[in-house]
């Protein structure tokens, strides 16, 4: 264990071991902070919900393995579709423990949990967006978040059944679901093109450009709605 680690990462480290026997549980928490250099009152003013904090850390530190490889790749040929297929692809990279993920994903599918679950998958949509430059301020600031939160949801899904060298398989599904997104995206496009539906989606672009992406200066809103007089 590195002692110049960040102490949730070292809780985190020494939990790991336990969470295939006994999930992300009280148990794992206790068994994580008798292995480590902290004691009960330090761990838990680090991870005041326990075993939880300690998962949302997990899935936080894949996040972070994502972008750092992202930092060191030449993306600048690739379509951009291809882009977030390599993102999603190294975030597969961070996929390191099978019994981990899937103990997490059970843990995040209870009723009291699945907020904190969504916002997870959330937020790593919102990453692979950003660090690709995304500019989005309106409605699609939220329509590629959330596509993309459902592609990597099932995309996890997919792998903790994958026994393919090298995930290969977990990359084709996760590939052929953005291929699908891109269809959709197609789709509109031919909507707003053809004269017989282009009035439809002409009142339906009205009504979401009042939409506005979230104010990054304040955490506590999720968007913004611009009223706007007749």
């Amino acid at each position: 264990m590195n002692d110049e680690a960040r102490p949730i990462d070292r809780l985190l480290d020494a939990a790991l071991p336990h969470v295939a026997f006994d999930g992300w549980s009280e148990a794992t928490f206790r068994a994580a902070v008798a292995g480590c250099d902290l004691d009960a009152v330090e761990a838990r003013m680090i991870a005041p919900r326990g075993a939880l904090d300690l998962a949302v850390a997990y899935h936080r530190r894949g996040d972070r393995a994502m972008l750092d490889a992202l930092a060191a790749e030449d993306l600048g040929a690739l379509k951009f579709r291809d882009r977030v297929a390599r993102a999603l692809e190294l975030r597969i990279d961070a996929l390191d423990d099978r019994e981990a993920v899937r103990r997490a994903s059970s843990l995040f599918t209870l009723p009291q949990n699945s907020a904190e679950g969504a916002k997870l998958v959330w937020e790593t949509a919102d990453h692979v967006w950003t660090v690709l430059g995304d500019t989005s301020e309106d409605v699609n600031w939220y329509t590629k978040r959330a596509t993309l939160s459902g592609v990597w949801a099932s995309t996890v899904l997919f792998w903790l059944g994958d026994d393919s060298p090298g995930a290969i398989d977990t990359r084709a599904f996760m590939r052929r679901r953005i291929d699908n997104v891109m269809q959709i995206e197609k789709v509109k496009a031919q909507l707003r093109e053809n004269p017989v539906t282009k009035g439809l989606m002409s009142g339906v672009g009205a009504l979401f450009s009042r939409v506005s992406a979230p104010n990054r200066s304040r955490s506590d809103l999720p968007g913004t709605w611009t009223r706007t007089d007749p």
